[in-house]
């Protein structure tokens, strides 16, 4: 049988440390855009999140968790209040869509080894689409989200539309942190077993359980050693006190978003051809 001339033919060489031409491979990735897509649809669906009750579990899980900590602050004798538990609950919301894309990510490639050794394709494909599952995931959030703004009589304005330019840049820093997340659990396989520590420490560094006008001074490094911190710290400005955000936030996010997608898709593209080795 002759081969399709239309059809690419793929080389394969032995591995040598280095980037692959970034045009063709960037190319590549783009043209496999809805594989991402139906591939996260897939998943989300075997999860049975593609139902009814599996989608108002995504809502009710860090519903009943914003609950808990709400409850608990009130215990330990901090101040409440209906803007307390809106900042609680809205940056609860963002910080789980950070958490779950480095959660999965770590185990994209590693979890995808069958894939990985029978077809050609990026493999950035896989922490990314592990990235958009948990966009996916938080979608419903954000309907739940304006009807507790609403309820609890939370001020709106013109600044809220700021609300989209946040959430594509917390995207973007949480692609970046599932593709360091991935190349690290490809080398270090334990690195998983330590992610919900991880998790659980990043959630009291970060301006969820307090906002950061309430951060003792002593304190205030973490507002700049934190990546997590002008991140939520925005979102809590913009989506519930309804305010501008502040541009050193901005930049702060934006930075380390760039910083962390710089080193981890340099160290991904150089190795990933070593993967079904490691795997």
């Amino acid at each position: 049988m002759k081969p399709d001339p239309a059809s690419p033919s793929v080389i394969y060489q032995p591995f040598t440390h280095g980037l692959p031409p970034l045009g063709g491979y960037a190319k590549s990735l783009w043209a496999r855009r809805e594989f991402i897509f139906e591939y996260a649809r897939a998943d989300l669906h075997q999860k049975q999140y593609g139902s009814i009750l599996g989608q108002i579990w995504l809502v009710i899980n860090p519903l009943i968790l914003a609950g808990v900590y709400y409850l608990l602050l009130i215990i330990i004798g901090a101040r409440g209040g209906p803007d307390r538990f809106g900042h609680l609950t809205g940056t609860l919301f963002l910080f789980y869509l950070i958490t779950n894309s480095i959660t999965a990510g770590a185990k994209s490639v590693t979890s995808g080894a069958k894939l990985i050794l029978n077809a050609s394709f990026p493999r950035l494909v896989l922490p990314l689409a592990e990235t958009l599952i948990a966009f996916m995931k938080f979608v419903p959030t954000l309907v739940v989200l304006f009807v507790i703004h609403t309820i609890l009589g939370l001020p709106y304005s013109l600044h809220m539309l700021w609300a989209p330019v946040i959430i594509v840049l917390t995207l973007f820093f949480a692609a970046s942190c599932a593709i360091l997340a991935s190349i690290i659990n490809v080398y270090f396989r334990d690195a998983q077993n330590l992610l919900p520590y991880f998790s659980r420490t990043l959630l009291y560094l970060s301006p969820v359980l307090y906002t950061a006008q309430s951060l003792d001074a002593n304190l205030n490094f973490l507002k700049v050693i934190n990546p997590l911190f002008p991140i939520l710290d925005t979102w809590s400005a913009v989506v519930i006190r309804a305010e501008a955000p502040d541009p050193t936030n901005l930049l702060l996010a934006l930075g380390y978003s760039l910083f962390l997608f710089s080193i981890g898709t340099f160290i991904f593209l150089s190795r990933e051809r070593e993967f079904a080795v490691r795997i």
